[in-house]
């Protein structure tokens, strides 16, 4: 079916384009929003990854699947964004301002936003690379496979960095944030 649509948007069927984009949108965003941590940027990227996508199209190989694909162009202008306009704190930290809020007391809400501003820096304080490995594997939920084809890396490569930044990650949060290791705030 995918292939199917690739192949027709490639012919100029814009309704096929379309239909691609709607699948993919919302992985799409997820990624931007990740990486730039600003949901006005982050949109702005995915729109961008989506009009370079379809510039590009006539260049993809309808046999392999359009997501990585995106995804990876994705990562890269949210890479150029992140460069080239020095936003990325100051969003990040407005990234829990904007996040969506459960109904709940207002001493559990707390701790959830505790628990949740200090994975996040905690995260953060990993290299970019690993960033983008926890983001692709863990909070968008790419396979190995499709991480692999996002960073344009061999799938052992995509492991062997997740270790690593998993190992990392675990050692700053003991180190610097180990009320997340217990499971409470102060």
């Amino acid at each position: 079916m995918e292939a199917e649509l690739i192949q027709r948007a490639q012919a100029g069927d814009q309704a096929a384009y379309e239909a691609l984009v709607r699948e993919h949108e919302a992985a799409v965003f997820r990624l931007a929003y990740l990486l730039v941590g600003d949901a006005d940027a982050a949109q702005d990227v995915a729109q961008d990854a989506f009009v370079r996508a379809y510039r590009q199209l006539d260049r993809f190989d309808p046999a392999r699947p359009f997501r990585p694909w995106v995804l990876h162009i994705t990562r890269n202008l949210a890479r150029n964004y992140r460069r080239s306009l020095g936003r990325y704190i100051a969003a990040a930290q407005r990234l829990f301002a904007h996040a969506p809020r459960a109904a709940a007391s207002a001493e559990s809400e707390q701790f959830q936003q505790q628990e949740a501003r200090a994975l996040w820096d905690a995260v953060r304080r990993l290299s970019a690379q690993e960033q983008e490995v926890i983001y692709l594997r863990f909070m968008l939920e790419l396979s190995v496979r499709e991480t692999a084809d996002v960073l344009n890396l061999p799938p052992g490569t995509v492991k062997s960095r997740q270790s690593r930044a998993l190992r990392r990650l675990k050692g700053v949060v003991q180190h610097d944030f180990p009320l997340l290791m217990e499971g409470r705030f102060s």
